[in-house]
C-alpha cells in the first residue's frame, strides 16, 4: 500500500518520482554509515549533496535532519539500542562549523515553504548556534521540534504506532501506511500548515483520523480515497510525516526490532 499523499510507485510529483526517492536513498546511505566518525554537520552535507545529484528537487532534506542525529550515535553502527538522552549528547557538541554546514545543505536542498523564521533568514549567513535555530523554527517545522524537544515523543508516538501495527498480524506496508495515518491524525502536518495553512493541515488530520477508524473490511478503499483526494483538485503532501515515518522506521531496523518481510 501507499501513503496518502506521498510519492509512491503509482503516483508522482512534477518534480519528483518514485525512482528519484529510491536513488536518493541510497545515495545518502554511505553519509549516514559515517556519521558516527563526522561532525554532524558534515553528515548532513555530504548526505544532501549526494541526493541532489540524482534528483531534480529536493527529495530527502526532512528525512536526512531526522535521522542524522540517530545515526551520529556513537555504536549506532554496532546496532546499540536507541536511546533519546544519546541524541541529545550528540546535539550538545554542535559548533559554528555544524551550523555551517547545515546551513549550507539546506541551501543545496532548496526546500520549498521555508524562509525567514524570526532572526535567521534562510538566504542569510548561518546560525552561531544551531539549536537556537531549530528553536525558532519548531513552531512551524516538526523536524526542527525533533531537535529541540527530542526524538522520545516519536519513540513513544509513531515508533510504538509501527511495533503494535505489526503485532496485530499486518504485513509490514500496510503497517507503515497504518502508522502513517496514526501520526497524521495526532499532530497536524507541519509542511501542509506551512503552505496551506492551519486550517488545511488540521482537516487532513481530521480526515486521517477517520479513515483509521474504519473497521477491518474497508479502511483500505478508505486510504485509497484518501490519497486521491490529497492529489485532486490540488495537490497536499503530508510531507513532514512522511519523514517522520523514515526516522520511526531507521529507529526500528538499526536496532532489530522491526521485521523486514
Amino acid at each position: 500500500m501507499e501513503k496518502p499523499g506521498n510519492v509512491h510507485p503509482g503516483a508522482s510529483f512534477p518534480d519528483l518520482d518514485h525512482a528519484e526517492l529510491v536513488a536518493a536513498g541510497r545515495a545518502i546511505a554511505p553519509a549516514i554509515e559515517a556519521a558516527p566518525s563526522l561532525p554532524l554537520g558534515r553528515t548532513i552535507l555530504a548526505a544532501v549533496t549526494a541526493s541532489r545529484r540524482v534528483t531534480r528537487s529536493n527529495a530527502n532534506l526532512g528525512i536526512i535532519l531526522a535521522i542524522a542525529p540517530l545515526a551520529s550515535v556513537p555504536g549506532a553502527e554496532a546496532g546499540r539500542p536507541f536511546r533519546p538522552d544519546d541524541v541529545a549528547t550528540v546535539l550538545k557538541g554542535l559548533t559554528r562549523q555544524d551550523a555551517a554546514d547545515t546551513w549550507e545543505a539546506i541551501a543545496v536542498a532548496a526546500p520549498g515553504g521555508m524562509g525567514q523564521r524570526g532572526r535567521w533568514d534562510l538566504a542569510g549567513p548561518p546560525p552561531d548556534d544551531l539549536l537556537a535555530a531549530m528553536a525558532a523554527a519548531a513552531p512551524h517545522d516538526r523536524i526542527a521540534r525533533l531537535w529541540t524537544d527530542g526524538w522520545g515523543p516519536l519513540e513513544d508516538g509513531l515508533v510504538s504506532d509501527l511495533l503494535a501495527e505489526v503485532a496485530a498480524g499486518l504485513p509490514l506496508d500496510e503497517a507503515i501506511v497504518r502508522g502513517f495515518l496514526r501520526q497524521l491524525a495526532r499532530e497536524p502536518d507541519t509542511l501542509i500548515a506551512r503552505r496551506h495553512g492551519p486550517d488545511v493541515a488540521a482537516e487532513v488530520s481530521r480526515r486521517a483520523a477517520a479513515v483509521i477508524g474504519q473497521p477491518e473490511a474497508s479502511w483500505r478503499d478508505a486510504a485509497a480515497a484518501f490519497d486521491r483526494s490529497l492529489r485532486h483538485p490540488q495537490r497536499i503532501n503530508p510531507g513532514t510525516t512522511a519523514d517522520l515515518c523514515a526516522a520511526a522506521l531507521y529507529i526500528l531496523l538499526r536496532d532489530g526490532r522491526l521485521p523486514t518481510r
